[in-house]
């Protein structure tokens, strides 16, 4: 289920970045006159192409590049808004029903993007971001779940594929969404937000009816199961649940370790996802129903790249001839430098889209070990805290994520060149090795001192005697 969940979840942040080019009229848009109208004119059109050379299927809306950065970027906005509050709720109250209700108004509000496009761009801006709103809960209730379900030992497998279901989701919305564009009902891309919105709608009524929130509350586990899980998450001293310890996390290396490599992944990863069918588009000259399905490719890789990685992973670490730090930093290397290469050497490609594509395919593919890597590193170093870990990394990591349609929008607003998304790739390239290069340095696969349960007992112990001689003092005073 929350494989499926974070699927929908990113589903409903994708179908824009497809939907987006057949609702605007792209060869409309003012150009800088100095710029040539295509650059690959005469070299050779794509055979995805072939079939509508000459035909028009542009959409009516006339948005700048910068006004669609704002658009595809206004999920965002209220998505990093609601990390770190129903990161923190759901370690109070639960993470199920933060999760599942989340999910519930973004599937709604779904079925609202196309009206609102119509009463404006404001309005579509507005349903977008009440969506981002919504699915703000995905990533730290899923952390947070995960951290009271899954062993040690199993991390990296099972945590690679529910954040798998990212790359799933993704694979299928894009050139779904391509299809819809052409085919579907209501106009052809409000069918987009439609379908989805069904299946998120449909998701989350099942989430809600037959998932726990955790092993102790499920009614049919077996006893030595429910054993196994508490044992092997939370220790001898069984499950516990003590006050926050803030200052420690934000004096700890590893943490900040894995929000800057978070950070750095946010940002490349949100360029290619909202930006490349507008690249497909405008430099490669994909027709909208190629688009979504080249532009879904790289994410088919990563998604069984990811798979593969995490087995890999879990092998290493049972093996114990790896640390779960060395492991988490080598898969980790994989998953960022990988990427970094490639948007360099498909940024020098030209004219030759079957070759971008294939290189950008690779690069993103090789992203999929972020997943092994600083994505489940939270539940290794704070199992206890590991969804208000990844509500705080999460939110910054897409502040940063926000950042990335916006400054593609206005490095390519009026010249949709080679030399212009060539800026935008190297930028994205040069982000990743920077912060994959801090997480080297600085992360850990190991859990924390202040996230050890036997030393529960001894700061509260510390902190009654700190009680006890302030009020002897107080005695002595008076």
């Amino acid at each position: 289920m929350l494989f499926l969940g974070m699927a929908n979840a990113y589903i409903m942040r994708t179908n824009m970045s497809v939907a987006i080019v057949a609702m605007v009229n792209q060869t409309a848009l003012v150009r800088d006159p100095t710029i040539p109208d295509d650059e690959c004119q005469g070299y050779y059109t794509p055979a995805a192409n072939k079939s509508v050379h000459g035909m028009s299927n542009e959409g009516s809306f006339m948005w700048s590049t910068s006004q669609q950065g704002y658009v595809l970027s206004s999920f965002f906005y209220g998505y990093v808004l609601t990390q770190i509050p129903f990161g923190i709720l759901s370690k109070t109250y639960g993470a199920k029903y933060f999760l599942g209700i989340g999910m519930l108004i973004n599937s709604v509000f779904g079925f609202l993007v196309p009206l609102s496009a119509h009463y404006g761009i404001f309005s579509l801006i507005t349903v977008r971001f009440i969506q981002g709103l919504g699915e703000g809960p995905i990533v730290p209730c899923t952390h947070a779940l995960l951290a009271k379900w899954i062993p040690p030992n199993e991390r990296s497998r099972m945590g690679a594929f529910v954040y798998a279901g990212a790359q799933f989701g993704t694979v299928i919305s894009m050139p779904l969404s391509g299809v819809l564009s052409e085919y579907g009902f209501a106009g052809g891309w409000p069918s987009i937000f439609y379908v989805f919105a069904t299946i998120g709608t449909l998701w989350s009524v099942a989430f809600l009816w037959y998932v726990h929130e955790d092993p102790e509350s499920h009614p049919t586990i077996p006893h030595d199961e429910k054993k196994y899980i508490i044992n092997s998450v939370w220790g001898a001293a069984g499950v516990s649940s003590p006050p926050v310890p803030w200052r420690s996390i934000l004096r700890s290396a590893p943490f900040w370790a894995i929000l800057v490599a978070h950070m750095g992944q946010n940002y490349g990863y949100e360029t290619l996802m909202t930006e490349l069918p507008t690249f497909m588009k405008q430099v490669l000259h994909f027709n909208i129903k190629a688009n979504g399905t080249y532009s879904s490719l790289p994410y088919l890789a990563m998604w069984v790249f990811s798979m593969a990685a995490s087995h890999v992973a879990d092998l290493m670490i049972s093996s114990e001839k790896f640390t779960h730090t060395t492991t988490r930093k080598i898969v980790n290397s994989v998953g960022q430098f990988g990427p970094a290469i490639a948007l360099i050497a498909a940024s020098y490609t030209g004219c030759d889209p079957y070759l971008t594509v294939a290189i950008l395919t690779v690069g993103v593919g090789l992203n999929g070990g972020i997943y092994s890597g600083f994505k489940v590193n939270h539940l290794d170093i704070s199992p206890r805290f590991a969804g208000i870990l990844m509500s705080l990394t999460n939110c910054l990591a897409n502040l940063a994520g926000l950042l990335a349609p916006i400054v593609a929008g206005y490095v390519i607003d009026k010249r949709p060149t080679q030399a212009a998304w060539r800026v935008v790739f190297i930028t994205s390239a040069v982000v990743y090795m920077v912060c994959c290069t801090v997480y080297l340095v600085f992360g850990s696969g190991t859990r924390q001192p202040w996230d050890n349960p036997s030393n529960d007992q001894i700061n509260l112990d510390h902190k009654k005697n700190k009680k006890n001689n302030n009020m002897d003092t107080e005695d002595t005073v008076q």
